[in-house]
Parts: structure tokens; C-alpha cells; sequence
């Protein structure tokens, strides 16, 4: 009675920086739960790897190769690509950046990068699905924002700003697009193995430091954070909108 609502069966779902770190495990358990996924990464034979794993399970892979800054090109691309009956149903702001400058080292050029990259995008793609979404009176929008943007971090200013803005822009979302049956919600990971955090895991001390700060003692599992996605994107969070949620050992309770 209760299980069926968390399949994703008949879902068309779009994820930025998929071929990667958290937003590979997202697109994998999409598939996995029975979405057919539009996969947006920079790189070209990334992308279509991706894509043929995606119909391993048996789902239709959509390649779309972009960076995020340019989404512009994304959206050009998805409806170049789709055919003409399809509307997307789950949409995931993943990509994401970091130049871990102190206040005082930050530039200009640092800056541009960094907003453009986490937050600039992620609204003007969220505007894009949310105006198919509007159409049919439903949809799921999901941004991946981080523990940093809910306590401050040794991270850099600018990423944990941009973190802290996406959980903001969740809820404004949330609000504006309610009426439409439209939920907006995120979640806000610690230290999982990505890119962003590859060298830092390999310090043992810093490894250290961050499992005294997490009540669970470790970092977490790529696959421990995929299913919070799922769950988001499903039916069975319906009645949930405007929520980040922390997949962060409990790290948040006390910060760092």
C-alpha cells in the first residue's frame, strides 16, 4: 500500500552535474526507481556513459552536454532533444562549486564563477522545469544545497553563501509555486566522497576532525544520500514543501 508510492515509474527526471559524485549516485537511483533521466554534465563521453548505464535498467537516458553556466545552451538542448510529449517531472540542481579562498583571497572572477555556477543557474533552470510543471499542475524541484549553508564552515564564504541561498530560494519556491501543485524542497549533505571533498578526505587528520563533529562517527555513503533524493522526487513526499533536508550523520544538531 505504502512502498508503490515511492516509485518513480513513468517520471521523467533532469539532474545537473550527473555523471559525478552525488549527482550520479541521484541519477542512478532514479533509474534504479524507475525514472527516465536527462543527464547534464560538461562532459561529453561522461554523458553518454552515463546514459548507456541508464538504460541498463531498462529507462531512456537523454544526453545533454553543458556546463551549468551556460543554461541557456541546457535548455536549448532539452528541447531539441525530447520528443515532443515529453515534460519533465523531477527536477535536480546538483552541479555545484568550490574555490576555498579565505574572505580576504576572494576575487572578483572567484565570485562570478562560484554564484554562477551554484546559484544563478540553479534558479533560471528551476524558472525553466517549473514553467512545464505549471502546465500540468505538478512537479518536483530538488536543490542540493550542504550542511554549509545552515552553519558556517571552514569551506570559503562565497560556497557557503550560494549554499545558504539555495535553501532560501527552496522556500520562496516553495511558496510561490505551491498553488500549483509544484513542491520545492533540498537537501543539505556533509562529507560524502565527490570531487569537492577527494583531497580533503585523504588528510587523516582532517578525516579525523570531521567524524568528532559528526555524531555517527563517519562519512557518509554516496548511497545513503541517493535515497533522500528519491524520496523527494516520489510520491510519497507529497505533502512536503519548502524542507531541507540534513543528510549529514547529525552533524547540524551542533555545527562545527
Amino acid at each position: 500500500m505504502y512502498l508503490p508510492s515511492f516509485s518513480l515509474h513513468n517520471k521523467l527526471a533532469a539532474i545537473t552535474g550527473a555523471t559525478k559524485g552525488i549527482g550520479y549516485a541521484i541519477t542512478m537511483a532514479y533509474a534504479e526507481a524507475g525514472a527516465d533521466v536527462i543527464v547534464i554534465s560538461r562532459t561529453e563521453d561522461d554523458v553518454h556513459k552515463v546514459v548507456k548505464e541508464v538504460e541498463q535498467y531498462g529507462q531512456k537516458g537523454y544526453p545533454i552536454v553543458a556546463d551549468v553556466k551556460d543554461y541557456k545552451s541546457i535548455i536549448s538542448q532539452i528541447e531539441s532533444t525530447l520528443p515532443g510529449d515529453e515534460t519533465i517531472d523531477v527536477w535536480v540542481n546538483n552541479a555545484g562549486m568550490n574555490i576555498r579562498s579565505n574572505a580576504f583571497e576572494v576575487t572578483d572572477e572567484e565570485w562570478d564563477q562560484i554564484i554562477q555556477t551554484n546559484m544563478k543557474s540553479a534558479f533560471f533552470l528551476s524558472q525553466y522545469a517549473a514553467r512545464q510543471m505549471k502546465e500540468k499542475q505538478e512537479g518536483k524541484i530538488i536543490n542540493i544545497s550542504s550542511v554549509a549553508g545552515h552553519v558556517a564552515l571552514r569551506t570559503g564564504v562565497v560556497y557557503g553563501m550560494t549554499k545558504s541561498a539555495l535553501i532560501q530560494m527552496t522556500k520562496t519556491l516553495a511558496l510561490e509555486w505551491g498553488e500549483y501543485n509544484i513542491h520545492v524542497n533540498a537537501i543539505g549533505p556533509w562529507y560524502f566522497p565527490t570531487a569537492l571533498t577527494e583531497k580533503l578526505l585523504e588528510n587523516e587528520e582532517y578525516v579525523d576532525e570531521i567524524k568528532s563533529r559528526t555524531p555517527l562517527r563517519r562519512v557518509g555513503e554516496l548511497k545513503e544520500l541517493a535515497g533522500s533524493a528519491v524520496f523527494l522526487a516520489s510520491d510519497a513526499s507529497n505533502y512536503m514543501t519548502g524542507q531541507t533536508l540534513f543528510v549529514d550523520g547529525g552533524m547540524t544538531i551542533y555545527g562545527f
